[in-house]
């Protein structure tokens, strides 16, 4: 599998709010919160609940995934700290793929990365409010629709906040989503 590598300033940001100790983002294993903020460059701290209400005002936000934006799951029983992924693909109007940290169990724990998921929009009216998410150890969708909150775009609300620098290796590889996979297995 390809690995990503990170940019000086990526690695900084992400060891500076985990401990890590990884060359390529990929390798990264802790929550999704610090990996969400590394990977989209979006700058909110706290559970990922709470990322939709602290992004008001600070970044723009939609119903409509984007690549690079972070999508977030609203909290619920089964994720009662929410859930935090950025969109690193977009395949069409109801699939995307996300890359993001603590979901599935890699080698029977939990805490790492895992590139280009399949998120699903489950909602009846196409609006991306809920979702079904790949789960490896099914080898499929999970059967568990969470609600989402919506997307965080980088693009700041305000002209005074800065603008969100996600990380390059997530934006800028091929949007030949077919391509990329056969690369994978070359």
């Amino acid at each position: 599998m390809k690995k990503l590598l990170l940019s000086a300033g990526i690695l900084a940001s992400l060891m500076a709010t985990s401990p890590v100790s990884a060359q390529s983002l990929l390798d990264y294993v802790g929550q999704c919160v610090p990996f969400a903020r590394a990977a989209s460059g979006i700058q909110i701290y706290g559970d990922a609940w709470t990322w939709w209400e602290k992004a008001e005002g600070h970044y723009q936000r939609g119903d409509v995934p984007r690549v690079g934006a972070v999508v977030v799951f609203a909290r619920t029983q089964r994720l009662p700290l929410g859930h935090v992924a950025v969109i690193s693909r977009v395949v069409d109007d109801r699939v995307v793929m996300v890359t993001h940290a603590n979901w599935s169990r890699v080698g029977g724990e939990r805490g790492h990365a895992e590139q280009d998921v399949t998120l699903t929009d489950t909602s009846p009216d196409n609006d991306w409010s809920s979702v079904r998410v790949w789960y490896r150890d099914m080898g499929g969708l999970g059967s568990t629709t969470y609600p989402v909150s919506g997307f965080i775009y980088g693009t700041p609300a305000t002209r005074s906040a800065p603008r969100a620098r996600p990380a390059r290796e997530l934006t800028s590889r091929d949007p030949d989503y077919v391509g990329a996979l056969l690369d994978v297995y070359r």
